[in-house]
C-alpha cells in the first residue's frame, strides 16, 4: 500500500508531540544570489539531529503490541538509526541498529546515547547483516525507506513547511532511499497541485537520476566516493513508484557544490548542516537559471556531522 496525504495528516498528529515544529529560515544573500527566495525547512533542528525522527516515530507508534513486543531493528549509517532508537526509547522497547563500520563516529556515538545496541558490519553487507540479527532477536524491521508508514513520516516536513510558505514555486529534497523525497512529493501534490517537485542527489551516486530517467530502478553505486554518506542507499521501491508516478525530478550535484553548499549555511546562516542535507541548496544553485523569480522550498535534512568535510570545503 502507497502512503496517502491523509497518512501524512495522520502521522502529522501522531508525532506531533515528540517532534520539533523546526523553523524555516531565509538568506538575504542566497535570495540575491538567485533572483528569488529561498525558504529552508531546518530538519537539522530537528529530534536526533535529521528528519529521520518523524519517519521512525510514525512507524514505531503505529505499531501493534505484538509487533513491538520483540523490538525493533534497522540498518542505517546514523541518522534513520539514532532515530528509531529515539522512537524506540519512547515506546520502551528494545532497539537494534546495523551499521557500517566506517559510519561517522557522531553518529554512531549518538545512536548508542539513545540506547540502542549496536552491530557493525561492511557498507554492502547491511541488509544480510539485518535481516540474520532480526531473525535471531525476533525483531521488527523499520526500513530507513522502504516502508509506507516512513514515508508518510517524512512527508510531515513538507506538510508544515507548506503552512507556513503556502505559496511555494518549486519544493526541493534530498534523496538517497527516496523516504523524504517521495513523503515531499505526497504531500506536495495534495496541498499545491502542479508544484515542480525536486530532488538532489550527488553525481557519484546518482542511481535516483538514471531510475527515473529510464523509468526502471537502478541498483546503488557500489562503493561511491563523497561527503554525503546520509545519501549512499539506493533508491527503494515504494518511493520509486511516488516518484515515477508523479514525474518527480532529479537533479545531480558535484561534490564541490556539496561542500560549497554546507560551508554556506555555517558560515553565512549560522547552520551547523552535514554534506548530505546541504545537497538542496547545491541544487538550487545548479537550476538558478530556472527558479529566478520564483519561491523555492528546500528541506535540510540533517545535521549530524563530524566536520571531516570541512577543510575540504576551505580549500576547494
Amino acid at each position: 500500500m502507497l502512503p496517502t496525504f491523509d497518512d501524512v495528516c495522520a502521522a502529522s498528529e501522531r508525532i506531533a508531540p515528540y517532534v520539533q515544529r523546526t523553523p524555516v529560515m531565509t538568506s538575504a544573500t542566497l535570495d540575491r544570489e538567485v533572483d528569488g527566495r529561498v525558504f529552508f525547512k531546518c530538519e537539522n533542528l530537528q529530534k536526533v539531529g535529521a528528519f529521520k525522527a518523524r519517519g521512525a516515530l510514525n512507524t514505531v507508534l503505529s505499531l501493534s503490541n505484538g509487533e513491538a513486543e520483540g523490538g525493533v531493528i534497522t540498518h542505517s549509517s546514523g541518522n534513520h538509526a539514532a532515530a528509531l532508537a529515539y522512537a524506540a526509547a519512547i515506546r520502551g522497547i528494545p532497539c537494534t541498529v546495523v551499521m557500517p563500520d566506517d559510519a561517522p563516529a557522531v553518529k554512531v556515538t549518538a545512536v548508542r546515547g539513545y540506547g540502542a545496541d549496536i552491530v557493525f558490519c561492511k557498507q554492502n553487507e547491511r541488509e544480510t547483516v539485518c535481516h540474520r540479527e532480526m531473525q535471531i532477536r525476533g525483531s521488527t524491521l523499520v526500513h530507513p525507506f522502504d516502508d509506507s508508514r516512513v514515508v508518510a513520516g517524512q512527508g510531515t516536513a513538507a506538510l508544515e513547511l507548506f503552512e507556513e510558505v503556502p505559496d511555494l514555486d518549486v519544493v526541493i529534497a534530498p534523496i538517497g532511499g527516496g523516504g523524504l523525497l517521495s513523503g515531499t512529493t505526497v504531500a506536495a501534490a495534495a496541498v499545491r497541485p502542479g508544484i515542480r517537485v525536486v530532488g538532489a542527489e550527488p553525481e557519484a551516486v546518482d542511481d535516483a537520476y538514471r531510475s527515473l530517467q529510464t523509468g526502471v530502478r537502478q541498483p546503488r553505486v557500489p562503493n561511491p566516493t563523497t561527503w554525503a554518506d546520509g545519501l549512499l542507499t539506493g533508491v527503494g521501491e515504494i518511493p520509486f513508484e511516488i516518484l515515477t508516478a508523479a514525474g518527480t525530478e532529479i537533479v545531480t550535484v558535484t561534490e564541490r557544490a556539496l561542500l560549497e553548499a554546507a560551508l554556506f549555511h555555517l558560515e553565512r546562516m549560522k547552520l551547523v548542516v552535514e554534506p548530505s542535507g546541504a545537497a538542496g541548496l547545491a541544487a538550487v544553485r545548479a537550476i538558478a537559471d530556472e527558479v529566478r523569480g520564483l519561491q523555492v522550498g528546500v528541506i535540510i535534512s540533517g545535521g549530524n556531522t563530524d566536520f571531516r568535510w570541512l577543510e575540504a570545503a576551505r580549500t576547494q
